[in-house]
């Protein structure tokens, strides 16, 4: 799996990486239905093709360039990225299963704001 979503983008869920993604790879996009109900975004692996445009686009540090590359603490999001398929109900339900699995395990990341969350990986 190329690029991995952490959790930086809950709370955010900003569509700069959308908007530069050349081959449509970053769901939900502001026009699915999953948009409002999602709680992060997500890169679908089999669809990206490891371009890295989204890297810098994203203005919360959210997203990593591989799954080793992902701090410890973001480990379990890398399953959710791998689950989710828009349009696919079954597969966002676990997706977001993991995400809130996540958010309840981390308290204390979830309470830094997405613009300092990825700094906080680190500590």
């Amino acid at each position: 799996m190329p690029f991995v979503i952490t959790d930086p983008c809950i709370g955010t869920k900003d569509s700069a990486c959308v908007d530069v993604c050349p081959v449509d790879c970053i769901h939900p996009r502001k026009d699915e239905p999953e948009f409002a109900t999602t709680t992060m975004l997500y890169i679908h692996p089999d669809e990206c093709i490891d371009c890295g445009a989204c890297v810098p686009a994203c203005p919360v540090a959210a997203i990593y360039d591989s799954t080793d590359s992902t701090p410890s603490s973001q480990k379990t999001l890398i399953e959710a990225n791998a689950l989710y398929r828009a349009g696919e109900a079954a597969a966002v339900e676990k997706a977001e299963d993991i995400v809130k699995a996540h958010m309840a395990s981390h308290p204390d990341l979830m309470a830094v704001p997405p613009s300092e969350r990825a700094a906080a990986h680190a500590k």
